[in-house]
């Protein structure tokens, strides 16, 4: 299996026109302080800037990502920004599932196979507490009752019920699946508003020339 066939599940893609009269050095430039963020390292050769960041702050507005490309390339209308950002927290939110559901399935699995050994070992032991018990005979020639058979107290059905259950497991796994999900849609939108603000110059901080 090639690897852009599911490098999806990690990697954002997107594309965002630059604004008419726009340079491609001008929109690096603008884009620049996103890039100038502690852990972050930047290179650009051209019309292509590549990144990659380690050990990034919370604050970082780009700190779900870990590395990424940015190209300029000329469009039908005029030059067009394409990117390609990786996120190690999307692969980990997708392949958490898995993980979980595999547990369910190895719990179930064990479940099945110590069920019958735990009724034998569980009848057996009901039926040595069922047997009636001896009357002593000094009780017996004097009329006293006989003792009653012991009652079943329930411990065995206790027991099955603390044994491990795969419920919990279904639960993580459906909460990591919708943050894949979430996640995956709401970063891809954040990440394009953000560069859009960048290149129209509505961020906080002016444009800067980038470094090569």
């Amino acid at each position: 299996m090639k690897a852009h066939w599911i490098d999806w599940i990690w990697h954002v893609r997107g594309s965002l026109p630059l604004a008419p009269g726009q340079s491609g050095e001008e929109a690096f430039g603008r884009l620049d302080p996103l890039f100038r963020q502690g852990g972050t390292t930047r290179s650009r050769i051209g019309d292509t800037l590549t990144f990659t960041k380690k050990d990034q702050a919370a604050q970082d507005s780009m700190s779900v990502f870990d590395g990424g490309v940015l190209q300029i390339r000329d469009g039908v209308v005029g030059p067009v920004l394409h990117y390609r950002l990786a996120s190690r927290a999307l692969l980990f939110c997708f392949l958490a599932p898995l993980l979980f559901l595999a547990f369910a399935q190895l719990t179930v699995a064990l479940g099945r196979w110590e069920k019958p050994a735990a009724q034998a070992a569980g009848a057996h032991k009901q039926q040595k507490k069922l047997v009636e018990l001896p009357q002593n005979p000094i009780d017996k020639m004097l009329g006293s009752p006989a003792p009653e058979k012991p009652k079943p107290d329930g411990k065995d059905g206790e027991d099955d019920k603390k044994k491990a259950s795969p419920t919990s497991a279904y639960v993580f796994a459906a909460m990591f699946a919708v943050l894949y999900v979430v996640g995956r849609v709401l970063e891809g939108r954040l990440v394009r508003s953000l560069f859009r603000k960048e290149l129209l110059g509505t961020g906080d901080q002016p444009p800067m020339a980038l470094a090569g």
